[in-house]
């Protein structure tokens, strides 16, 4: 799952939609349309299973030497029709894609990859960090257990640690994604052919995200970096995940050049505003930055779990059951994480881990 369990379920009003059709689409609660945006450049829905972000947005370079997918999303069979439909628009198959850029390596982004690998032989790139940070390498010698003992540190009961601990079910899938076989660093441009896209390298929703600036197209492909109406997930979920708020919080302040571009996102609908909507979402993690304090000068060392209980959530913490429960745990680790880096709350290791104001 790629939003926090607190969006703001209003479009934010500094934001001006563009992808009109798309807004009407979301409203509705349907697909949108596969749409060119730009000439070479088209816009196709990938559908989500069982999810409430509903599409990813995936991205078409059609060019003489085959076409150049972004984020081609979840490998479903409605994914795959729905990505074959969308090549079809744009004149072209799928064993006809020459390559795939991947934003993040989230399965709604880079699920369908290792199928056009298979199909099309397609090349795979993304961020060194990202690749890094693929399940099969992160979790390299991690455990189940493991997973159960980073949950009781940040004071699960017992009773809700096997509810929110890693389903091995899913495991293998995550295991299973494709390998990329060429990197994209920052600064560098894509390799989409007869096109200058600039890979911009914007952390925090995971370690090696990519934002991709086509210049002359006036668009900025933001991935889960930037969306119009919620934020995207920054959270802690193992002992190996550092301090991905505060890398986030930094990435939001390479926005500020981007005052002209279009934003194409991953979820929802093309907007304008890029710079406005950065400072929106650090307005939004200042304010739950507040909120954990609060809670810190109300009750004494609380754990982690304590923390997250008390803060805000928007559909509420007892609606939370499962994954979206980890999520919010996960992003509330963050949030003290970052605060700590920035020296305002200290902590003392225990069983489980309590927190301070420092």
């Amino acid at each position: 799952m790629s939003t926090s369990p607190s969006p703001s379920d209003t479009v934010a009003p500094t934001v001006t939609v563009t992808g009109t059709a798309q807004h009407a689409a979301w409203q509705r609660r349907v697909l949108p349309p596969v749409e060119q945006v730009r000439p070479g450049l088209w816009s196709v829905p990938v559908p989500i299973p069982h999810n409430p972000l509903r599409y990813t947005l995936c991205y078409l370079f059609p060019g003489a030497d085959g076409v150049v997918l972004v984020d081609p999303g979840w490998d479903s069979p409605d994914g795959r029709t729905a990505l074959t439909a969308g090549l079809a628009a744009a004149g072209a198959a799928p064993h006809e894609v020459a390559g795939v850029v991947i934003t993040h390596t989230h399965p709604d982004h880079h699920g369908l990859s290792g199928w056009l690998r298979e199909t099309a032989g397609a090349w795979v790139a993304m961020h060194p960090d990202e690749a890094a940070s693929m399940p099969s390498r992160l979790w390299q010698g991690l455990t189940l257990d493991d997973d159960r003992a980073f949950l009781r540190t940040h004071g699960v009961p017992a009773g809700e640690v096997d509810t929110i601990a890693v389903d091995p079910g899913q495991v293998a899938a995550l295991l299973a994604m494709a390998e990329p076989d060429r990197y994209l660093t920052d600064g560098e441009f894509a390799p989409i052919p007869d096109r200058q896209v600039r890979a911009v390298l914007t952390p925090g929703h995971t370690p090696g995200h990519l934002c991709l600036h086509d210049a002359d197209a006036g668009v900025l492909l933001t991935g889960d970096h930037l969306l119009p109406r919620i934020s995207p997930t920054i959270g802690v979920h193992t002992d190996r995940d550092g301090d991905p708020l505060t890398d986030y919080l930094a990435a939001l302040g390479r926005m500020d050049g981007y005052g002209e571009v279009e934003a194409l996102p991953a979820h929802e609908y093309r907007f304008r505003g890029v710079p406005d909507r950065a400072r929106q979402l650090v307005a939004h993690h200042d304010h739950r930055a507040a909120e954990i304090l609060a809670v810190l000068d109300a009750v004494p060392a609380p754990t982690t779990w304590q923390l997250a209980e008390r803060i805000t959530w928007s559909r509420g913490w007892e609606r939370l059951v499962g994954v979206p429960r980890r999520l919010a745990l996960a992003e509330t680790v963050a949030h003290l994480y970052q605060l700590r880096t920035a020296g305002v709350v200290t902590d003392r290791a225990g069983a489980p881990t309590r927190w301070y104001r420092a």
